[in-house]
């Protein structure tokens, strides 16, 4: 008989092996939480580092350029000042309401000048209105009440920002400054819930799924702005549940331990927007700039809506690249402020109508002036260092003046044009120095013709003989040993022979000799044999020592040729030693720098240098009275045509071969050195007054001539002087007066029958 099959039994465990289990997993729960908080610890430590460090990011050096200066009287016209409104992003309105705009009615301008924190205090937005007459401001009133102002400064250009490689390009905003409706937009789009939930929101994740699932695609982001802080700030790009945990988890703990304007702040200085060449382009503050030009407080919503739609991806809504798309987008944004009752109807209309309203891509109002820049990192390392532009947040306020810049590289570019064509000439190249004749500070720098170009700055590094431009130290050092202007030089030929037995027969650039002339008249000609005559008689290290007098620091040729200028240098060294000059006899070094400020806006660099005096000021004064007639009876006399209401001095200066043309000049408040040649150093066929000159005096027409005035010092007195160069009576006919220093003065003669026209025909091109 068959057994019948028994019933499979379920084994019983006995009560330890459960409870084993229930222990192993209890430790392990306790293991995980005791991670849980460790990791949360280690969260909070990284999180509490940067937080509070007091200094999120490492912002670099932002650089202005001085602020114009208002007052009635001023050489400035109204299309210089529209110039420094488009570098300042101030845009044209029929009817300026806010900061940052303007408008023009024939002559007269309302401009409604930004607020700006300067060194010595913050100057809050004002309504101005500026008449204009030919290049001369006439009169500054106050738009609101029409109350007469005597002085007023804009805000000043931002040129450029300096950073290292490793420094990430961000313009710092605080909560304050950004607008309610800029910060009301933000959060309606990317996170509605910020000022209720913990750092992670159940209802945004769910709601952001939704929204996608309806529209087909990714239309909405369930992270939260304090997640989004969190992954931007901390973490990387890594797409993983890890990563998504520690997001969340880092969440939680920077929305518990900080205030949620704290968080909004950093996460609109933190997200990025772009990308501008290598930098990439960080926070809202610099968006607003790299997109539109101007700050984030005078945006347009739909501007804004634009700034919020490249917070969902830069490169997929790049405005330039997928305009479509980012309009569509920005538009979408409108649509839900319409929707919020944040735009009326007729607002939402109007915005959505507009184009996205773009700069040019990479043009943002700064990095435009790569020659001045170059100077200005040079000074910046030889006065504090390599390291100095590693701090963060430097402000860095220089001497650069717009309106003179854009003068100087339009002058070079469109003058070099015109002189090849009309001359026939290739290749030319040049460069332009702007100093102040009073502060020593350089007002522009033009380094080519190609003023875009950051490579070869020819104002700095072309060192090249200067010519005829050495010519004022030489009559300087004459002068201070007690010649007179009207001492007479002959102008005869000339050899000498070196210990070599070598023989040097110096020419007038004609060729031609003119028996004996005042010394004045020879420096006015550039006549070179006069001037090697007046050099040997004086001694070759006598004009070497004026010459570093005036601020020359390199080694100086100890030879006769000197006095032609075989010495090279470039058109800032001969700048710097003018500016001596210019000053009679003060010697200041050239700067490009007026004041530093760091992150926390403490001035810790204010320029302070007392010039230094170098030259005796009465044979400075006759150096200048006598490059005067340089400008007004010499080799540069075109300037006197052309300016005739005005008193101008200046140098010519060619070299052998005519490679090199050079003039520096100078009104009342501007030194300008011009340099005109080839960087293959062949022959450009130019002289001074044909190829450097146009561009002097071109930037002078641009830039508005204010007369030059020489204020007489003690010791200089009107003497007349004979044919021999000898003092006379007051009432001898046929007599020059010229200014004379007084401790040098012979003793006077008597009359003589000198012809009243001695000095006719005096006056000849030379170089």
């Amino acid at each position: 008989m068959a057994k019948k099959p028994t019933k499979k039994s379920t084994p019983v465990y006995p009560f330890w092996h459960w409870r084993r289990w229930i222990g192993l997993a209890i430790k392990l729960g306790l293991v995980g939480i005791a991670f849980m908080v460790l990791f949360g610890i280690y969260l909070d430590s990284l999180i509490h580092s940067k937080f509070d460090s007091g200094q999120k990011w490492q912002l670099p050096a932002v650089v202005y350029s001085r602020p114009l200066e208002l007052f009635p009287g001023q050489r400035l016209s109204l299309q210089q000042m529209l110039h420094e409104l488009k570098l300042l992003n101030y845009r044209e309105s029929s009817n300026p309401k806010g900061p940052g705009q303007y408008a023009v009615n024939g002559q007269r301008m309302v401009v409604i000048r930004r607020s700006f924190n300067f060194a010595d205090g913050t100057e809050k937005a004002r309504p101005l209105l500026l008449t204009f007459s030919g290049q001369r401001l006439a009169n500054i009133k106050n738009a609101d009440n029409q109350r007469e102002l005597g002085y007023i400064r804009m805000d000043p250009v931002l040129l450029d920002r300096l950073s290292g490689e490793e420094i990430e390009d961000r313009i710092l905003l605080r909560i304050n400054q950004v607008p309610q409706s800029f910060a009301n937009m933000l959060l309606q789009v990317e996170d509605r819930d910020f000022y209720n939930h913990g750092g992670v929101s159940l209802l945004s994740i769910g709601r952001a799924f939704l929204a996608n699932l309806r529209a087909g695609h990714t239309v909405q982001g369930g992270s939260t702005l304090t997640q989004q802080l969190a992954k931007n700030y901390f973490l990387t790009r890594e797409r993983s549940i890890w990563r998504k945990v520690q997001e969340a988890y880092m969440a939680v703990i920077i929305d518990y331990r900080y205030d949620k304007n704290q968080i909004l702040e950093t996460y609109m200085n933190e997200i990025y927007l772009g990308q501008n060449f290598a930098q990439g382009v960080y926070g809202f503050g610099l968006a607003s700039y790299f997109y539109f030009g101007m700050p984030l407080n005078e945006l347009e919503p739909d501007q804004m809506a634009l700034l919020v739609t490249m917070v969902r991806g830069p490169s997929y809504y790049d405005p330039w690249r997928y305009p479509e798309r980012a309009q569509q987008r920005r538009d979408m944004i409108l649509r839900l402020m319409l929707e919020n009752n944040q735009l009326t109807p007729e607002q939402f209309q109007s915005y959505a109508a507009r184009p996205l309203g773009l700069i040019e891509r990479g043009q943002m109002t700064y990095g435009r002036t790569p020659a001045f820049m170059n100077l200005l990192r040079r000074e910046l390392r030889q006065r504090f260092g390599a390291g100095f532009l590693e701090q963060s947040g430097l402000k860095i306020f220089t001497s650069l003046d717009p309106v003179a810049q854009q003068a100087a590289e339009e002058s070079v570019s469109s003058q070099l044009n015109s002189i090849e064509k009309r001359l026939n000439r290739k290749s030319l190249q040049g460069a332009m120095v702007v100093t102040n004749r009073h502060s020593g500070e350089v007002s522009a720098l033009v380094g080519g013709r190609d003023t875009s170009y950051a490579g070869l700055n020819r104002a700095l590094d072309a060192r090249r003989p200067i010519g005829s431009q050495v010519k004022p130290a030489v009559y300087l050092t004459a002068l201070d040993q007690g010649y007179q202007l009207a001492t007479p030089l002959k102008d005869e030929p000339l050899q000498l022979r070196n210990q070599g037995g070598k023989t040097w027969a110096p020419q007038n650039y004609d060729k031609t000799y003119r028996g004996n002339v005042p010394l004045y008249a020879a420096m006015a000609n550039s006549l070179n044999v006069p001037t090697v005559r007046l050099g040997m008689a004086v001694g070759v290290p006598a004009v070497a020592e004026t010459l570093k007098k005036m601020g020359v620091t390199q080694d100086i040729p100890l030879f006769p040729s000197l006095f032609l200028g075989i010495l090279e240098l470039s058109p800032y060294e001969v700048n710097q030693a003018y500016l001596t000059l210019a000053t009679e006899g003060l010697y200041q070094p050239l700067t490009a720098i007026r004041t530093i400020q760091d992150n926390s806006d403490k001035v810790i660099y204010q320029r302070a240098e007392k010039a230094e005096r170098r030259l005796s000021s009465q044979s400075a004064y006759l150096t200048l009275f006598a490059m005067t007639k340089v400008a007004s009876l010499g080799t540069a006399r075109s300037l006197a045509a052309k300016f005739p209401n005005a008193v101008l001095a200046g140098k010519t200066g060619s070299t052998d071969n005519l490679r090199d043309a050079w003039f520096t000049g100078m009104d009342n408040d501007e030194v300008v050195t011009v340099w005109v040649g080839r960087d293959d150093n062949k022959p450009a066929g130019l002289t001074g007054a044909n190829g450097a000159l146009p561009l002097f005096s071109d930037y002078m027409t641009r830039r508005g001539v204010n007369s030059l005035k020489l204020p007489v010092p003690q010791g200089i007195s009107m003497v007349n002087f004979n044919l021999s160069g000898k003092p006379v009576a007051s009432g001898c006919g046929g007599a020059l007066m010229l200014p004379a220093r007084s401790d040098k003065l012979p003793p006077a003669e008597g009359c003589s029958s000198t012809p009243v026209d001695w000095i006719k025909n005096m006056f000849a091109l030379g170089e």
